[in-house]
């Protein structure tokens, strides 16, 4: 673009790719993003939510009608940013920091129009345990009249359809520890283990026109005491991505030996987001924080979407581009006017 928002994007998320906020340690980050809204002229208010970690509120109204969201941590190992013509390599360069400077972009425009009844929510653990997203509701006093929440995740600049759920669950078996010259003297939780997972691989998860479909992930397996010791105990974790009436945790559960058990560590619904007119969808196989964010808002409209893709978020390749960029500011800059229009409506039916 001639008008240098190219380069305004890149150079910015350039700046807050120089700082490793690696879950646990966002704030690392907060001088960046404190340049950043100053200068776009917003009111700061930080959220601390942990030792070294807090939300960031700021805002361009004391009554803002347009919420954009993301998150601000990212995922291990950190990767520093190398800028490379129009692209970006880097922790957090599509997730989410590639997010933050779309947003702030689209902000900057909408303000130079005069739009300024707008707010901006950065929240920390969204990688982890949506701590941040838990915590910033207590934020919506704020933000009364929020008429949609913009959730920024990397969905190649097209509205997200949904999320599936998420299912966390941790299997474990016990056995009895003997001499590794002995085996029949003793009983492995290890092959108890093995001989579980294997069994539950034969799962056929459902699938979904609207949100996708149903899959899990082995996370991890560990167990034994010493390679001449019988296992006398062994312990897994799995990660599923759920629909609605989703069966794999009894499915777990009724194909578990006689000395395992199974402990249901989170779990979140499958959540479906209203379609906007005009503005395309598709399904996506991650999941976010805007089924918790979408609270702000007085109808719970929520609008997932963003640039970059989710194959190279989380993966030793992450990497945008500054035509992305471009094109997700754009987009959320149309998608916030059909918000904002939509709220004057609602207005002057009042």
């Amino acid at each position: 673009m001639s008008d240098g928002t190219r380069e305004w994007m890149l150079g910015r998320l350039e700046a807050l790719c120089a700082d490793d906020t690696t879950t646990g340690h966002e704030d690392r980050g907060l001088a960046a993003l404190h340049a950043l809204l100053k200068e776009l002229g917003a009111d700061v208010e930080l959220q601390r939510v942990a030792p070294g970690r807090s939300n960031v509120l700021a805002r361009w109204s004391s009554d803002p009608k347009a919420l954009f969201s993301t998150h601000l941590d990212t995922v291990p190992p950190y990767i520093a940013p190398r800028l490379q013509g129009d692209l970006l390599h880097g922790r957090g360069a599509c997730d989410a920091k590639g997010q933050i400077v779309t947003q702030f972009a689209a902000i900057r425009s909408l303000l130079a129009h005069g739009v300024t009844d707008l707010a901006w929510l950065g929240v920390i653990g969204e990688e982890t345990d949506s701590i941040g997203a838990d915590a910033a509701l207590a934020l919506r006093a704020r933000c009364p009249n929020v008429i949609g929440v913009l959730n920024g995740e990397p969905t190649d600049n097209l509205l997200a359809t949904g999320q599936r759920g998420t299912m966390h669950l941790r299997m474990r078996t016990h056995g009895v520890p003997a001499h590794s010259g002995t085996p029949q003297l003793g009983r492995s939780a290890l092959w108890e283990m093995v001989d579980w997972l294997q069994r539950l691989r034969g799962f056929e998860g459902r699938s979904d026109p609207v949100l996708g479909n149903e899959v899990w992930n082995l996370g991890s397996i560990h167990g034994g005491a010493a390679p001449n010791v019988v296992a006398p105990s062994a312990e897994a974790e799995v990660f599923v991505r759920t629909l609605p009436g989703c069966a794999f945790e009894a499915t777990a559960r009724s194909l578990a030996p006689l000395h395992g058990e199974v402990d249901l560590l989170s779990f979140c619904e499958a959540d479906l987001y209203p379609p906007l007119p005009g503005f395309a969808q598709k399904a996506v196989p991650f999941g976010s924080d805007a089924p918790k964010l979408r609270s702000f808002a007085k109808d719970r409209t929520v609008v997932l979407a963003g640039p970059g893709s989710i194959e190279f978020a989380h993966s030793e390749d992450e990497r945008i581009t500054g035509e992305e960029l471009v094109a997700g500011s754009a987009l959320l800059q149309r998608i916030a006017g059909a918000l904002l229009a939509r709220a004057e409506e609602d207005d002057g039916e009042d």
